[in-house]
């Protein structure tokens, strides 16, 4: 009952804040979605994804150990923890080099545990199911707003939102759920990073 409340404080805070700024941006997000995941310090227990091009026997998915650190064919022990996927792959290519010719290596997160509060993606107003879900790598809003079981008759869908932190201030951009749903048309199917609010506003007759 206490997460739920804190949930619920969280969301209003945030909703607060986004009705307060009274602006939707006219564009999309930045094209670059996975910024937002590239400079995200990876913690304990998150699970990264190694893969080396054209050596795909030393690739591995392993969690982050309370240490830190991640155990990589070849490469050995390597700090993960406070550290971006991006630095990772560049010291674990580092310590291939020694082994592998040119070793071209990418660590992706695939489990964000150690921030799981964080960074959720949440889906409020008039859907079937308002709920909060954990992040994964490639998610979108038509994904975000299926796993809260679709819009209801009475929602306008035309009038949903996207609300993002970000260093500047919580940002609002328009998404128009109506056609990605019954149209297919996926201009506003924005990719979404970790925090992110969808909101689906009721009709009003």
């Amino acid at each position: 009952m206490i997460l739920r409340a804190l949930l619920a404080l969280s969301l209003a805070l945030l909703l607060a804040a986004c009705a307060s700024s009274g602006s939707t941006e006219s564009g999309p997000p930045p094209a670059d979605v996975a910024a937002a995941v590239d400079s995200y310090l990876i913690g304990v227990d998150d699970v990264v994804q190694v893969s080396v091009w054209r050596n795909p026997e030393l690739g591995i998915v392993v969690p982050v150990r309370p240490d830190g650190m991640i155990s990589v064919p070849l490469a050995g022990e390597v700090i993960a923890g406070g550290r971006t996927p991006a630095d990772v792959a560049k010291d674990i290519q580092g310590k291939l080099a020694s082994y592998v010719r040119d070793p071209q290596v990418s660590v992706i997160l695939t489990d964000l545990r150690s921030h799981e509060y964080l960074s959720r993606v949440r889906v409020t107003g008039a859907v079937q199911q308002p709920i909060s879900i954990p992040y994964r790598q490639g998610m979108t809003v038509l994904d975000a707003v299926l796993a809260a079981g679709g819009v209801t008759v009475f929602a306008a869908a035309d009038r949903s939102d996207l609300h993002r932190k970000t260093a500047q201030g919580t940002r609002t951009y328009a998404v128009r759920l109506d056609r990605i749903l019954e149209r297919g048309d996926l201009e506003t199917n924005f990719g979404v990073a970790p925090g992110d609010v969808i909101t689906v506003p009721e009709r009003t007759f």
